[in-house]
């Protein structure tokens, strides 16, 4: 059973990487702030006292479901309420992320050479996350839980709901489209 700071430490190790996942998805600051929270307290209030080895897994599931719910009460509120954004004014829009902020650099340490690599750097960084952000929801997912949260095939598809060759697949194929996207951009990674 996870103790209170185990569940804490594991949560803290977590929230970045939920945080831009979830940004990957809906596209707005807010909104992913919010679906990490909600994962967040459900696997605190409903989960918290598994053993810390099935946490993560559980956590990659639960932050799937709060997405999906999320994108559900967006399609009911959208449905509802189409006519409401007549209302809204112009300069109601957020700024959006900016990954340069998000990105810490490099694991080791190195810091950049110039002015002129970090503007590179973030560009290259930014060109990325754009040809993630265009990848089939699926395929993003599992992309993100494979590459980006380092989780195995089973845990993947344990997460996503899906069978293990599902994942392969769609990892197989955002992985083909990201390589072609970025070579025609000219990153060569």
């Amino acid at each position: 059973m996870a103790t209170e700071k185990e569940l804490s430490d594991f949560l803290k190790s977590v929230e970045k990487r939920a945080f831009k996942r979830a940004l990957y998805h809906v596209r707005n600051e807010e909104s992913a702030l919010d679906i990490v929270q909600d994962s967040m307290m459900r696997l605190a209030e409903h989960y918290g006292d598994k053993p810390p080895a099935e946490l993560p897994m559980l956590f990659q599931r639960i932050l799937s479901n709060c997405t999906l719910d999320w994108f559900r009460r967006q399609k009911t509120h959208n449905a509802l309420f189409s006519h409401m954004a007549d209302f809204e004014g112009a300069g109601d829009e957020g700024e959006g992320f900016d990954l340069l902020e998000a990105w810490t650099g490099p694991e080791d340490g190195e810091q950049a050479q110039s002015t002129q690599d970090l503007v590179e750097r973030g560009q290259v960084l930014r060109d990325i996350e754009a040809e993630i952000q265009e990848l089939p929801p699926r395929q993003r997912e599992a992309f993100l839980m494979r590459y980006w949260e380092e989780m195995d095939v089973a845990e993947t598809a344990a997460a996503m709901g899906c069978s293990e060759g599902s994942v392969k697949t769609h990892c197989f194929r955002a992985v083909q489209a990201l390589s072609k996207a970025l070579k025609a951009r000219g990153i060569r990674l």
